[in-house]
């Protein structure tokens, strides 16, 4: 239950992004908190300058107005409108008095109706100065009321805040258009951060994969960046050890190699002198004569691969190319193989094509997967030539394939299967027809070599087996 449980949670779970990516989101999101911050901080000084200039202006002008009308009132005592009159000559738009419990307005909408009734209250009541922001109809107003308690009467007037309000939207808009460039300026810069930064990651993952590729002589370039040398150097330290230790082990082989030549060229003259005598010895000594024959050939057959295979690792092969018919060697090759009875099949086109090759290193790639065909494949193997599928006019690869009918190899084996010293599910049991994993190790460097590929899967037929690809440059005639 909680392994269930757990491969749901990792499958919801969201992947993390790569460093460039993360690398970009942070100046991005650190731009874009720059900029909502001074925006605000701007916004909220641009607005509080704005409004308390606005309701200083508005305060002011109110209380000369309401000066104007305590002068009208104490010189026409009768009624509130010849001073809203007088008011409104002045171009005092919206004026409001309330004289003796009668309210006087100098526009309709801008009655008393419109008055919260708080506002009113402290200052006809309480007789103390007040204003308040309210809306009338569309528009937004500052209510602004003196008590006049001299001529018991109460001076209320209008302030439109619509320039203001159109002031702060327009600041508004111009803060949100510079949020936007500055996000975007922190996008960009994120971006040519971002490179910068993963530049020597990526000359790194090169590098590595140069090394993996066998070029054991690459190195990062040196820099004066204090943390970038620091992996320069020390990616460099990792390289030459690993180049010596690769080197020390190819000389090894090939020092052991060369080393056993001699005795093993004596023991098989020696095999080859008891060989002749075989028909005088007993019964017992034949059969172990036999053995060793077999052993000695094993044996022979292993030295020579790793000779080869320290050829390849001290890039001391030389290729000796050809032009030769495809169809027509390959026949020639499992003449001379260890099955040369092998059954080859050969396509009306692929008759007609030519490859460039060196004749004695394909031919052992060939024989090689006669070789492990014979020996894990259950049967007769049988060999394909055809033109590569999926290509269009002219054709630029051959394949050669061979396929047996044993087991198979599982899918989790073959990309080991070329690996030197790799057996497969063979490994763990020894007996004298295992070979010693080199020979498919060579099939893959000779292929390689010729500027081919090769691979393992399935026979095509759907029956039991595996099949061995070798695709190769070729031409037709």
């Amino acid at each position: 239950m909680r392994t269930r449980l757990g491969n749901r949670l990792a499958r919801i779970r969201p992947k993390r992004f790569g460093l460039r990516t993360r690398i970009m989101l942070t100046f991005t999101v650190g731009f874009f908190g720059l900029s909502v911050f001074l925006a605000v901080i701007t916004y909220s000084f641009t607005r509080s300058t704005l409004v308390d200039q606005h309701d200083r202006t508005s305060v002011e002008q109110a209380y000369r107005d309401a000066s104007v009308a305590l002068t009208g009132l104490r010189s026409s005592p009768a009624s509130a409108q010849p001073v809203i009159d007088s008011l409104s000559s002045l171009g005092i738009a919206r004026p409001l008095i309330n004289y003796r419990d009668v309210w006087t307005a100098g526009a309709a909408r801008f009655g008393p109706e419109v008055l919260p009734p708080s506002l009113v209250e402290r200052v006809i009541i309480t007789s103390v100065p007040s204003r308040m922001a309210l809306t009338v109809g569309d528009e937004r107003v500052l209510a602004i009321g003196i008590p006049l308690p001299e001529v018991g009467a109460a001076y209320f007037e209008f302030a439109t805040l619509t320039e203001v309000d159109s002031t702060l939207n327009s600041v508004g808009l111009s803060l949100m258009f510079a949020g936007f460039i500055t996000t975007t300026f922190g996008v960009i810069l994120g971006y040519v951060a971002s490179r910068r930064a993963v530049r020597p990651l990526a000359d790194a993952a090169q590098a590595a994969k140069a090394i993996a590729g066998g070029r054991l002589d690459t190195r990062l370039e040196t820099t004066d960046d204090h943390d970038l040398k620091l992996l320069a150097n020390s990616f460099n330290d990792m390289a030459s050890a690993l180049q010596q230790r690769v080197e020390r082990d190819a000389r090894f082989a090939s020092d052991v190699s060369h080393e056993l030549r001699s005795p093993l060229m004596t023991l098989a003259a020696s095999v080859e002198v008891m060989m002749a005598r075989r028909d005088d010895m007993p019964e017992r000594a034949q059969s172990a004569l036999d053995l060793l024959v077999a052993d000695v050939s094993r044996f022979q057959g292993l030295v020579e691969d790793l000779l080869e295979i320290s050829r390849f690792d001290a890039g001391a092969i030389r290729l000796h190319l050809e032009d030769l018919i495809v169809a027509e060697f390959v026949r020639q090759a499992i003449g001379v193989s260890s099955l040369p009875q092998t059954k080859v099949t050969v396509s009306e086109r692929a008759e007609n094509f030519v490859m460039h090759v060196d004749r004695r290193r394909l031919a052992r790639v060939i024989a090689n997967l006669i070789d492990n065909a014979r020996l894990h494949g259950g049967g007769e193997p049988e060999v394909i030539v055809s033109e590569a599928e999926n290509e269009g006019e002219p054709i630029g690869h051959v394949w050669i394939a061979v396929q047996d009918h044993g087991a198979g190899v599982p899918l989790d084996e073959r990309h080991l299967i070329f690996e030197r010293f790799a057996r497969g599910a063979v490994a763990g049991r020894r007996s004298s027809s295992d070979g010693a994993g080199l020979g498919l190790a060579l099939v893959d460097e000779h292929v390689r070599l010729h500027g081919g590929n090769v691979w393992i899967e399935d026979r095509l037929d759907d029956e039991p087996g595996a099949r061995f690809v070798i695709e190769l440059p070729a031409e037709e005639l």
